[in-house]
């Protein structure tokens, strides 16, 4: 009888184990995707931070840019970065310098997002492809890995909020006296799709994406990569326990942001153009008000890149460079470190240099 307790109480206990076992397993299961999505939320939340933060540090710089890259060459009103802005506060006041930012920030917000969030887990996904092809399970990202995650980040981000970008261009370069006003950024998307049909939401998609590999890609892989360097070789005491300092951090996002601008401006400013075209009632900025009224129309990327040069010379590629190169250092520094940072402050435990 004795023993049969005994075995009935081992039984009874091991029963109760297994039970407490299956129980932990499905909270796990239950926390596992909870954890996941709360993860990505925290994670999106920070690039959108970032992008909202940074581009609004540098608004007027960025209307500027804009501005100097489609306006008519035959009516020139803003030229170059001092003068432009001064014009700018003087004929529109302190306004003026934001104007299109709301636009703006609608979009880049969930750009930035989806961007940082896209580079994370085409980072992961390139980087296990990587360790499965080379055997190693130690393998580490290189720049050139890096870069074609970044493009990939970058392409899917722009893709995502393309339409929006394209109003924002129009919003920005419209003035007070320009013949017709968009009153924010959901009637200028519903006064395009009136008037120019759904494709024209899309203007200059293609020269933004050919643009977009190498701007992306080389932030993220020359930011990274700096950052990697300057941790592994300690070079000039910049890290100090595997860490980089909120400035060190910025310098290299500045580095980023010029290397990546540099390369892919041109078609930005292609990108710009092609945006105004089809515009019926274009902003003066545009079509200029001395000796050509109308804007040049271009059937694709090809025939704008020839008509820019052939009209304006080689140099038309880089109009507005200087502001823009003013304006990204700060810009793409304070988006990289924003979005660590307020990472650090959300809990995400994720490292896109992994």
């Amino acid at each position: 009888m004795a023993s049969e307790d005994v075995k009935t109480s081992e039984s009874a206990v091991s029963t109760i184990v297994n039970l407490a076992e299956e129980a932990k397993l499905a909270r796990e299961g239950v926390k596992a995707p909870s954890y996941a999505i709360l993860s990505i939320c925290k994670s999106l939340v920070a690039g959108g931070v970032a992008g909202g933060l940074s581009r609004t540090a540098v608004a007027p710089l960025e209307r500027l840019k804009i501005l100097l890259q489609v306006q008519n060459p035959h009516s020139i009103k803003y030229n170059g970065t001092v003068q432009g802005l001064k014009y700018i506060w003087r004929t529109e006041g302190f306004r003026g310098l934001f104007k299109g930012n709301g636009t703006n920030c609608a979009r880049i917000v969930p750009n930035s997002a989806v961007k940082f969030f896209s580079y994370e887990q085409a980072s992961k996904g390139i980087l296990y492809l990587y360790q499965q092809q080379t055997g190693n399970e130690d393998a580490q990202l290189t720049p050139l890995l890096r870069l074609g995650a970044g493009a990939c980040a970058g392409i899917i981000a722009m893709s995502a909020t393309y339409p929006m970008d394209m109003v924002r261009g129009r919003l920005t370069v419209q003035t007070d006296s320009s013949p017709y006003q968009y009153r924010g950024m959901f009637h200028a998307l519903s006064t395009v799709l009136r008037q120019e049909g759904p494709r024209a939401l899309y203007k200059g998609w293609l020269p933004s994406v050919i643009g977009v590999i190498p701007y992306v890609g080389l932030n993220f892989a020359v930011y990274e990569s700096l950052k990697d360097w300057l941790i592994k070789n300690k070079q000039f005491g910049f890290a100090e326990d595997s860490e980089l300092s909120v400035t060190t951090r910025l310098a290299c996002g500045a580095a980023a942001g010029t290397v990546g601008q540099t390369v892919a401006y041109p078609l930005d400013v292609i990108r710009r153009r092609m945006q105004m075209v089809g515009w019926k009632d274009a902003a003066s900025v545009v079509t200029g008000d001395g000796r050509n009224k109308a804007p040049l129309e271009y059937t694709g990327m090809i025939d704008a890149f020839r008509k820019t040069v052939r009209h304006e010379g080689f140099g038309a590629l880089y109009k507005g460079l200087v502001p823009n190169s003013v304006k990204v250092v700060p810009s793409i520094a304070i988006a990289f470190v924003t979005y660590e940072v307020v990472k650090d402050i959300l809990g995400v435990e994720i490292r896109i240099s992994d």
